[in-house]
C-alpha cells in the first residue's frame, strides 16, 4: 500500500483529531447523555463557517461538483451524524456504540462487492474479518458498563428494551449508510477530480436548515450546559461551563478529524479509508483502557494480535499462499 505524503499527513490528522474528538464526546455524554443534537449542530455550524470563509471565499469560489450530485451525499452524511450522536438517548452505552461501528470494514466490503462489483484478494477478506473480530473482543472485554447496562435493562420494562433495540438498529443503519457514502464519494472524485475541501464544506453547509427541526431539543441542552458545573480557567480567572468547554474541544477536534478523512478519500479507496478509520477506533479503545486504568487481560492481547496481524495482511506485509490468492484478484 503505497501512500503519498498528502495521505500520510491526512492519516496523522485522522488519528489525532478523531481520537481527541472521541475523548471529548465521552466526557460530554457523561455530563449530558441527551446532548447529541447539540453536539452535531455545533460541529456542522463550525465546519460550514470555516468552509464559507476559507473554501468558498465568502461564496465567490466556483464549485467543481453540482449541488444535485451533493444532494445524496449530504442526506447520507446528515443521517449518519445524527444517528451516531442521538442513539445515547436510547440507553446505548459507549462500548456497544464502538462495537457496532467497528464493523464498518465488513459493511464496506459487502457494499463494494454488491455495488462496485469488486473482488478482493483472499488476504483482504481474512484481514477484514480478523480486524473486526479483534476489535469486537477488545471492546467487549474492556467494558464494565456494558454488562451492567444490559443487567439494568433486563430488570426494566419492555419499553426500555424496545428503545434500546431501536438505538441498536439506528447504529446498524448508520453503519451501512456510512459505507455507502464512502463509495459514493469515491465515484464522485473519479468523475470530478480531487475536491475534498469543497465536499467537506457543502456536506456541512447544506444540512444546516434541517437542525431547525431539532431547535427545541438543541436549545434545551444549550441552556442546561450553562446551568451545569463550571470550570475556573487558570490565569484568566473566568468561569466557563464545563459542557461548553468540552463542546469546543470536540468541535475543534472533529474539524481536524473530518477534514483529514475527506482528504484521505481523495488519496485512497473507500475500503482503505475504512481500514484506517477502524484502526483509529481501535487506538481510541486502547487509550480508553489505559486512561481509565482498566485491566489489559488475555482477551485484550488476543484482540490486539488479531488487529495487528490483520492490518499487516491488508497492507500486504504478510501474504497468504499465492495459489489461494490467484482466483481472488482485486479489481
Amino acid at each position: 500500500m503505497n501512500l503519498s505524503i498528502r495521505a500520510v499527513l491526512a492519516i496523522g490528522g485522522v488519528f489525532l483529531g478523531c481520537c481527541s474528538a472521541v475523548v471529548f464526546l465521552e466526557l460530554l455524554v457523561k455530563l449530558d447523555p441527551g446532548a447529541g443534537n447539540l453536539i452535531t449542530a455545533a460541529q456542522f455550524a463550525f465546519i460550514a463557517l470555516e468552509g464559507f470563509i476559507f473554501t468558498s471565499r465568502f461564496g465567490l469560489a466556483q464549485r467543481l461538483i453540482s449541488l444535485r450530485d451533493y444532494a445524496l451525499l449530504v442526506a447520507m452524511f446528515f443521517l449518519t451524524s445524527v444517528c451516531n450522536n442521538y442513539v445515547f438517548e436510547f440507553n446505548v452505552p459507549m462500548t456497544l456504540h464502538m462495537i457496532i461501528r467497528g464493523g464498518s470494514l465488513i459493511s464496506n466490503m459487502c457494499l463494494g462487492t454488491l455495488i462496485l462489483k469488486r473482488s478482493y484478494r483472499l488476504s483482504q477478506y481474512i484481514s477484514v474479518v480478523m480486524i473486526s473480530v479483534g476489535i469486537f473482543i477488545c471492546t467487549y472485554f474492556s467494558s464494565r458498563d456494558f454488562g451492567g447496562k444490559m443487567e439494568n435493562l433486563s430488570g426494566n420494562t419492555e419499553a426500555d428494551i424496545f428503545w434500546w433495540l431501536v438505538g441498536v438498529l439506528l447504529l446498524v443503519l448508520a453503519l451501512f449508510v456510512s459505507s455507502y457514502m464512502g463509495i459514493t464519494q469515491e465515484l464522485l472524485y473519479r468523475r470530478h477530480g480531487k475536491c475534498a475541501r469543497e465536499a467537506l464544506y457543502y456536506t456541512h453547509l447544506l444540512p444546516l436548515p434541517a437542525f431547525l427541526l431539532m431547535q427545541d431539543n438543541i436549545r434545551t441542552h444549550w441552556l442546561q450546559a450553562f446551568a451545569g458545573e463550571a470550570y475556573q480557567l487558570p490565569l484568566l480567572g473566568v468561569a466557563v461551563p464545563l459542557i461548553v468547554m468540552y463542546l469546543l474541544g470536540n468541535v475543534l477536534a472533529q474539524h481536524l478529524c473530518i477534514s483529514s478523512v475527506y482528504t484521505l478519500t481523495t488519496e485512497c479507496s473507500s475500503l482503505t479509508v475504512t481500514l484506517i478509520l477502524t484502526l483509529r477506533k481501535f487506538i481510541s479503545l486502547v487509550f480508553s483502557i489505559i486512561y481509565f486504568r482498566n485491566p489489559f487481560t488475555l482477551y485484550h492481547w488476543l484482540g490486539t494480535v488479531l488487529v495487528f496481524i490483520g492490518t499487516l495482511m491488508f497492507a500486504d506485509m504478510i501474504r497468504v499462499p499465492e495459489r489461494a490468492n490467484r482466483t481472488l484478484k482485486q479489481e
